[in-house]
This record gives structure tokens, sequence and C-alpha cells, in this order.
């Protein structure tokens, strides 16, 4: 005598085009991850690197850290940033996170 019953399959199982459903759901749902997470991140990915590499010596920026400063000298990987009278620091460029319009520091 045993305790467990044996298991048969039925017949009739899954529909016919389910297996079809799932794969355009599959689709639908990769094509909504792009559109509404990778596409955006690469356009802002994109619009920063133009930022970074358009920085120039006079330009007014602010840091990722929230450091207000203005430009005093610009090379290939590095930015040396004005912060105060003569107090300038020296920041990778990448960590720059947008320009101010001009004059806005003398307003601070």
């Amino acid at each position: 005598m045993s305790l467990i019953s044996p298991a048969y399959a039925q017949a009739g199982g899954a529909p016919q085009g389910s297996g079809i459903f799932e794969l355009v759901m599959i689709v639908v749902m990769v094509a909504v991850f792009y559109f509404l997470l990778i596409r955006p991140q690469q356009k802002r990915a994109k619009e920063h690197q133009q930022l970074v590499s358009e920085l120039a010596k006079g330009d007014e920026v602010i840091t990722a850290g929230g450091i207000l400063g203005k430009i005093t000298k610009v090379d290939e990987n590095y930015a040396v940033v004005e912060i105060a009278d003569n107090m300038e620091i020296k920041l990778q460029k990448h960590s720059i996170q947008s320009t101010l319009p001009k004059g806005t520091l003398k307003s601070i």
C-alpha cells in the first residue's frame, strides 16, 4: 500500500496559442524597458559627455557635490575651479554636473 498516489498527465493542457502570447508579452516588456529606462539614460549620458567636452576657461559650473565655481584652467581630464578668492580646487571634468549662465556667481 502506497501513501502517495500516482499523478497522471491530463490531456488538453495549455491552449495552443499560449506560447505565441508569452513571446509577444516578453517583447512588449523589453520595449517598455527600452523606452522608459534605457533610452532616456543614454540620452542624459550623451548630453553630459557633450557638456564635459565643451568646458572652457571662464565657465561657471556646479559640481556633483554642489560646489559652485569658475573654471580657471582645463586640460584633457581635469579642470581647476576657483571656488573663492585665491582658493582653487582640481576636479575631474566628469564630476562637473552643469554649467551656469554667465554672471551667476557674481549675484551670489
